[in-house]
């Protein structure tokens, strides 16, 4: 299902102006090569600026998977969800193709140094609200201008859970957030952005069982998201939205299990090569035993011991570490 919106106010003069090019007589339109030539500007192409901010649709796909979460304490069931393709605008654009009567939630977010507007239609604020208090899945089909008080708080919840969701979703891209910082329901009275500012209209749809999908929009301010261009424009990101514990549990679990040597090195005498030439069975080699005897692990040296006896078995206390002073470490006993 393809979203439906109205045509722009750029696009409606694009199209007048193109009607106006009709009545131009043949002699004031340069030729080239027998063929008539009108200028062309790239600047004015509707997604120019975007179209490399593959790191963006990325963050947007995810955060359609995660949203789904988000929908489940109010429907009772995880919609599916989809983004479109984000389009560049101006914000009088925009709000020119919407109706004024629209949930506005405006969230601050401080990485970005700017802020985001989340709108959502009042019909499906109506769907979800009968959900949420024990209704079927379904609105009312009566025209409003003003949210009820319940809605304010279903509208409290939702974009609270929303704004969880895409800071998840941009987390391995960028560490944001996103806090709430005003609500409104009028359109031409929200304080987002000057009529002129480019902003990013991502729109999104949620599919819901025997009803009309319904969708909401996002918005960016394109002047908080061209600091962060590079990173936008990054194919490669991790798929990863949550950390991983059985993964890390398992990894440490199976380095605990990995059998080691340990062995107690109790003397080490030096000898010469040519008497140890002439050794032979039955000699003996004097040693002198010192008050504490090294333990290694896998040859390795690691800790200081003292020898003795434990229930009649020959055993060794742990003293230290090797490289830590008696002043500092307190002698354990294994």
């Amino acid at each position: 299902m393809a979203k439906q919106r109205k045509l722009s106010a750029t696009e409606v003069a694009a199209l007048v102006g193109g009607l106006s090019d009709d009545l131009i007589k043949p002699d004031d339109v340069e030729l080239h090569n027998g063929q008539p030539v009108r200028p062309f500007s790239f600047s004015a192409a509707q997604n120019s600026g975007i179209g490399e901010y593959h790191g963006l649709r990325i963050v947007h796909e995810r955060f359609c998977r995660v949203a789904r979460a988000a929908f489940l304490p109010m429907l009772r069931f995880q919609p599916r969800l989809s983004s479109f393709q984000p389009e560049l605008m101006s914000f009088e654009d925009y709000r020119n193709g919407q109706e004024n009567f629209l949930s506005l939630t405006i969230s601050a977010s401080d990485e970005l140094r700017g802020n985001q507007l989340m709108v959502l239609p009042p019909a499906f604020i109506a769907l979800l609200t009968n959900a949420y208090y024990g209704g079927g899945v379904a609105g009312p089909k009566v025209r409003r201008s003003e949210f009820t008080a319940t809605e304010h708080r279903v509208i409290e919840l939702i974009t609270d859970r929303l704004n969880s969701a895409l800071q998840l979703a941009w987390r391995d891209l960028l560490q944001v957030s996103f806090t709430a910082v005003s609500r409104d329901e009028n359109m031409q009275f929200v304080a987002f952005a000057e009529n002129e500012e480019k902003v990013v209209s991502c729109s999104f749809m949620v599919e819901i069982p025997g009803h009309e999908a319904a969708t909401f929009d996002i918005l960016y301010p394109l002047q908080i998201l061209k600091p962060i261009a590079g990173l936008l424009r990054s194919r490669m990101q991790s798929d990863q939205l949550s950390e991983d514990r059985s993964w890390r549990e398992k990894l440490e679990a199976a380095i605990l299990n990995i059998p080691l040597t340990v062995s107690a090195r109790l003397c080490q005498p030096q000898v010469p090569v040519a008497r140890l030439m002439r050794f032979g069975e039955g000699d003996v080699i004097p040693v002198t035993l010192g008050p504490s005897v090294e333990v290694l692990v896998e040859d390795l040296p690691v800790f200081q011991a003292q020898p003795g006896d434990q229930g009649g078995h020959a055993a060794i206390a742990i003293l230290r570490p090797l490289g830590a002073t008696p002043e500092t470490t307190g002698a354990s006993h294994d």
